[in-house]
C-alpha cells in the first residue's frame, strides 16, 4: 500500500537509513536538510509499495557518488539529482514514472526524496543493496542481470553526461568514478533505469519503510528509557533481514581514514570497556569487515553499524572519531544478497578481504560476550 511520507517523519528515516548504511552512503544530516528544503517548497512525497508499481512502468532510480567525506565538507546544492535524472530522460526518450534509491544509505536513501518532491513523482520502497556499497556494480540490480547504462551524472556547476557502456557495469563504474573525481569528488548520477517488472524481480523490497521503523525505534527506545540497541532487534526480527548481533561494547582507539580514488578507506580500532579485548573495523566507504581479536565476526553483505553506546545513534565512518564509546552491530543480509551470484558480485573477495562468508547468525549464534 502507497503511504505518503511526511516532514516530521525525516529524522526517523534519516537515523534507520543511517543504520542499514553500515556507515557509508552520505552524511544523513546532509540528506535530510535537503529534503526538508524540498518538502517544504513542494509538500509530501508519496511511496509505493513495490507490488503496486506497473510492470510497463519506467523506473530511474538516483543517488549521489563520490566519497562521504568530501560530500561533508562540500554540501551539495540540491538540484544535482533531478538535473541527472532529466538527462537520462533526454539520452534515453522516456519519461520517469518513479524513482528509487539506488542503495539503502545515509543520505543516498534520501536523495530520491529530493527528485520526488521537486517532481512530483513517487518513490518506490526497495533499493539496490539493502544497505550501502560503494561500488556501481554492487547492486541487486547487478546479480540479477538489469544494466546499469545508461547513467546519467550531473555536477555542482550545471555539468551533465551520458555514459553507455552495454553491459559492462565494472566498466562504467570506472569511468563514472574517475568523472566523479574531476568534478570534486562528488555528483549526482541516474542509472539502471528499468521496467517495473524488472524491479520487483530484482530489487531489496521495502527498505525505506524499514528504515523508518528502525529510526523511529531508536528514538521511542530513548524516550521510553529503553535499552536502543534492545529495540533494534525487535524491529530488525520479522523482517527480511531477520538478526541482530550486539557484535562488541567498547571505545574507539585509533581512525586511519584517506581518501583515494574517490572512495574513503581506512580501518578504525576499538578497546571493550572492561577487559584486553579489541575489534578492527575494516572500510571503504561502508563497514566492510569486523574482526575481533583478529578474528572475522560479521563480514559483507551481512551489515556492520557503528552506534554512539547512550542514544543509538548511527556513525557514519567519516564521522569516527578516537574516544567515542560505541556499539557495535552486526545485522543479516537479506537472501537475495547472500546467493552465489550475489556474493561473485559484493563478497569479501570483492574487496580483496581474505575470508569466506559465513552467516552472521552462523557465526554468532547469540552475541558477543563483549556485548553482554
Amino acid at each position: 500500500m502507497s503511504w505518503t511520507l511526511g516532514l516530521d517523519q525525516l529524522d526517523d528515516l534519516a537515523r534507520g537509513a543511517a543504520i542499514l548504511g553500515t556507515g557509508g552512503g552520505g552524511d544523513p544530516t546532509i540528506g535530510r536538510l535537503l529534503v526538508r528544503e524540498a518538502m517544504r517548497e513542494h509538500g509530501p512525497v508519496t511511496v509505493l509499495d513495490p507490488d503496486e508499481v506497473a510492470d510497463d512502468a519506467f523506473v530511474v532510480p538516483v543517488a549521489c557518488m563520490g566519497a562521504p567525506t568530501v560530500m561533508v565538507e562540500k554540501l551539495p546544492g540540491g538540484d544535482e539529482p533531478v538535473a541527472a535524472l532529466r538527462a537520462l530522460e533526454a539520452f534515453t526518450g522516456c519519461k520517469a514514472d518513479a524513482t528509487m534509491p539506488i542503495e539503502c544509505g545515509g543520505s543516498n536513501s534520501l536523495i530520491p526524496l529530493i527528485v520526488a518532491a521537486r517532481t512530483g513523482l513517487p518513490v518506490v520502497d526497495a533499493d539496490g543493496m539493502g544497505r550501502a556499497f560503494p561500488e556501481l556494480q554492487m547492486e541487486t540490480f547487478h546479480v540479477y542481470g538489469i544494466p546499469a547504462s545508461p547513467l546519467a551524472m550531473a555536477g555542482e556547476h550545471g555539468e551533465t553526461c551520458v555514459f553507455d557502456t552495454g553491459k559492462d557495469t565494472k566498466r562504467l563504474e570506472d569511468l563514472a568514478r574517475r568523472v566523479t573525481v574531476g568534478l570534486g569528488g562528488g555528483a549526482a548520477i541516474a542509472e539502471y533505469s528499468m521496467t517495473g517488472e524488472q524491479l520487483k524481480r530484482t530489487a531489496v523490497p521495502r527498505t525505506l519503510s524499514l528504515a523508518l521503523s528502525l529510526g523511529r525505534a531508536v528514538r521511542e527506545a530513548r524516550e521510553a528509557h529503553r535499552d536502543p540497541v534492545e529495540a533494534l532487534g525487535e524491529a530488525v526480527a520479522g523482517t527480511i533481514y531477520g538478526h541482530l548481533r550486539v557484535l562488541f561494547r567498547g571505545k574507539v582507539t585509533d581512525v586511519e581514514r584517506r581518501t583515494e580514488g574517490g572512495f574513503a578507506r581506512g580501518r578504525a580500532t576499538f578497546a571493550a570497556f572492561e577487559g584486553d579485548s579489541g575489534l578492527e573495523l575494516r572500510f571503504q566507504n561502508e563497514h566492510l569487515a569486523a574482526l575481533r581479536d583478529g578474528e572475522p565476526i560479521c563480514v559483507v553483505p551481512d551489515l556492520v553499524c557503528v552506534l554512539e553506546a547512550d542514544t543509538g545513534e548511527p556513525i557514519t565512518t567519516e564521522a569516527l572519531r578516537y574516544g567515542q564509546r560505541v556499539t557495535v552491530i552486526g545485522i543479516a543480509a537479506p537472501a537475495i544478497m547472500r546467493t552465489p551470484e550475489a556474493l561473485a558480485v559484493f563478497g569479501p573477495a570483492c574487496f580483496g578481504l581474505p575470508y569466506t562468508f559465513h552467516p552472521l547468525e552462523d557465526r554468532l549464534p547469540t552475541s558477543s560476550p563483549c556485548g553482554d
